[in-house]
């Protein structure tokens, strides 16, 4: 019944409300995720399962073991162990990517022009409008874009999980040729370092994701002044 009025709720929320259609999916899908963490734990082979992966490197303070959507429920390590491997390599990505907005909205950017025609990298906007919108890089520097993240992702940026040489770790993308003194650290240093990691690639991921929103914020005229970034123009 709890679901039913939720969703009865969420549906009535949408058919209502004024906002853009982005945010009133964002809205649900953010009630399904809470109303999912105080769902009734399934007992028995699941609550076993779930208990194997209690004490796994991430379930730290102060939230402990926490898998609200019930996304580790009768899984088995090689399951856990992918789903690592998403979660680190969306961290990286995210930290990345707050970096670059700090960055460039800093008025730091690279020298020289972007494209033949001769335009400079800071001719064009910050944020998602320097892809998308009126004022967006061209279609086939895009296309650059994403055919050269797709040959890291399918060639360079790949560990144990999806058929590299076998590494210490989900995310060990050094395949034998990398290092960076990483072989030097104890153990407790490298588990030390890897939670860190975690940790800022868990905040980075919920940073960037309010830096988007606030950017379509400024769409309906809702411009916000940020801490260190300051109003996303």
């Amino acid at each position: 019944n709890g679901w039913r009025d939720l969703m009865r709720s969420s549906l009535l929320f949408s058919s209502t409300s004024n906002q853009p259609t982005m945010f009133k999916l964002a809205a649900i899908a953010s009630l399904i995720a809470g109303a999912s963490a105080f769902a009734p734990a399934q007992q028995g082979a699941s609550s076993t399962a779930l208990k194997a992966f209690e004490s796994e490197l991430g379930a730290q303070p102060p939230l402990g073991f926490f898998d609200p959507l019930g996304l580790l429920e009768d899984a088995d390590q090689e399951r856990f162990d992918r789903l690592r491997y998403v979660e680190v390599k969306h961290g990286r990505i995210c930290m990345l990517a707050f970096l670059g907005q700090i960055v460039t909205r800093a008025g730091i950017h690279l020298d020289g022009p972007i494209d033949l025609a001769g335009n400079t990298f800071d001719s064009f906007p910050n944020g998602i409008a320097a892809i998308i919108g009126p004022d967006a890089i061209s279609q086939s520097a895009v296309a650059q874009i994403v055919f050269f993240v797709g040959t890291l992702e399918l060639g360079v940026m790949k560990d144990s999980t999806n058929g590299a040489e076998p590494g210490e770790f989900p995310g060990d993308f050094r395949n034998g040729a990398l290092d960076f003194g990483w072989d030097t650290f104890d153990e407790e240093t490298k588990l030390a370092k890897r939670a860190i990691e975690l940790n800022n690639g868990r905040a980075a991921m919920m940073g960037i994701l309010g830096l988007m929103v606030h950017e379509k914020l400024n769409e309906i005229d809702m411009v916000a002044d940020l801490p260190i970034i300051g109003a996303l123009q």
